[in-house]
């Protein structure tokens, strides 16, 4: 139709270029856009607020950020629409410090752009800056709606700070009064993360309309807090409601049944899953199969399920295998299994260390030490595992033998007391049964 226009000898104007760009944007077609942006250079139209911003909403959804930040520049008075749709496209392209710095520079900020860059910082992990920007948003007397708590809690529930979380719930209330089923959805699944299961049971008790992603919050919440029974009776009552069981259910379910020893049940909710709705099956959901079968130390029944797969697996089914060598102190099968993940990855660090582990647990510390040199000798990092805990709504992290808090000294001092108090316990315990 635009082809057209112009061959008719119509002069495009200003809207005509807002609506096209979103077509080509639609049509994922760079070319097109820059033939259009030419065009619109060519007539002059390239300062104006309605034009620029719709350029430059084009280059960010197409990854190109030069473009789009020279199409912001280019615009004589843009907006707070033209800023916020740079920042969206920033934060997407993973250029966080540009956003930020952009996001400040702005001659104002609405709910929008707020909501942007902590929908942004959330889904990037970048926790801790989402909840910091949404107290600054308060501060600065904006009010958030129902589009902003979902990030905050999702930031919030990542960090693991349950106080904080329990302020966001409080100021929801204060703000929106009736919370939709998005903010509900979302305090079920933030308190089930943080381990306050009850809470979670509440918070979903209270949603006065339940959906597909109401059941899963918390049937995934149970799972991750080992209560595969409790996962597996909301699984029913969803069925009763006439809801069907889409691919995160299943793996919510697959994922209780796991770690609570329900095989039977777990492998009986995969064949059925497979006869009836085998659409919704993922890579994932059989991954957890063989996680499930090797953890069950049934390794002929994991290793037979992997020979039948109807695709090529993985890394992290072999990883799954290798898990449940651990838990049964397979040495043969682990050495087995870790030679073909050196194969498909030679600097997958996280398969030597679980070969690693199988060794230690079977008492062979001779080959322990010959991963650990061969780990040190490649050049190979490990990801240091930490653990968090909260408290007065600060959350502190501790990595193993860290030094690094303000407290270390302190902290110390207390586990040699414990560690000594439960050697004399043990000493006594000893001496008064002799």
């Amino acid at each position: 139709m635009f082809s057209r226009v112009l061959a008719g000898g119509v002069a495009p104007n200003e809207f005509t270029f807002g609506t096209v760009l979103r077509s080509a944007t639609a049509l994922r077609s760079p070319r097109v856009g820059a033939q259009l942006h030419a065009c619109a250079a060519k007539l002059g139209l390239c300062s104006i607020v309605f034009v620029g911003t719709a350029l430059l909403d084009h280059y960010a959804k197409m990854g190109a950020m030069r473009e789009a930040q020279g199409a912001l520049e280019d615009t004589s008075e843009p907006n707070v629409v033209s800023y916020t749709a740079l920042i969206a496209g920033l934060l997407k392209n993973k250029m966080f410090g540009e956003a930020e710095r952009l996001f400040w520079r702005m001659p104002e900020r609405n709910l929008v752009s707020w909501n942007a860059m902590i929908g942004g910082c959330s889904q990037a992990g970048l926790s801790e800056e989402a909840v910091n920007l949404f107290l600054e948003m308060c501060r600065e007397g904006v009010t958030p709606n129902q589009s902003t708590f979902p990030c905050v809690l999702t930031s919030v529930a990542n960090a693991g700070a349950l106080g904080i979380g329990r302020s966001v719930h409080a100021s929801a209330i204060k703000f929106l009064g009736n919370l939709d089923v998005y903010v509900g959805n979302s305090l079920v699944s933030f308190y089930a993360r943080c381990g306050s299961l009850e809470d979670s049971v509440l918070a979903f008790k209270k949603l006065k309309h339940k959906n597909v992603v109401s059941w899963n919050a918390l049937i995934c919440g149970y799972a991750q807090n080992g209560r595969g029974e409790e996962a597996l009776n909301a699984y029913k009552e969803m069925r009763a409601t006439g809801l069907k069981p889409d691919n995160v259910t299943l793996l919510g379910l697959m994922f209780g049944c796991n770690h609570a020893g329900l095989v039977n049940e777990g492998y009986a909710l995969f064949k059925t899953a497979e006869m009836e709705q085998p659409g919704i099956l993922k890579p994932e959901h059989y991954a957890c199969v063989v996680d499930l079968l090797s953890r069950a130390n049934r390794f002929y029944d994991a290793k037979k399920f992997l020979e039948e797969l109807p695709f090529e697996p993985g890394i992290g089914f072999w990883k799954a295998l290798i898990g449940g060598c651990q838990i049964h102190w397979n040495r043969e099968l682990a050495e087995s299994v870790a030679k073909r993940i050196h194969a498909l990855d030679p600097k997958d660090t996280s398969s030597y260390i679980l070969l690693s582990n199988v060794y230690s647990t079977a008492g062979s510390w001779q080959s322990v030490s010959m991963i650990r040199r061969e780990i040190k000798e490649k050049g190979l990092k490990r990801i240091t595992g930490c653990s968090w805990i909260e408290i007065q709504d600060k959350v502190h992290v501790f990595f193993n033998g860290d030094c690094r808090h303000q407290q270390s000294d302190e902290i110390y001092s207390v586990l040699e007391a414990c560690l000594y108090s439960r050697e004399d316990d043990r000493d006594q315990h000893e001496y008064s049964t002799m």
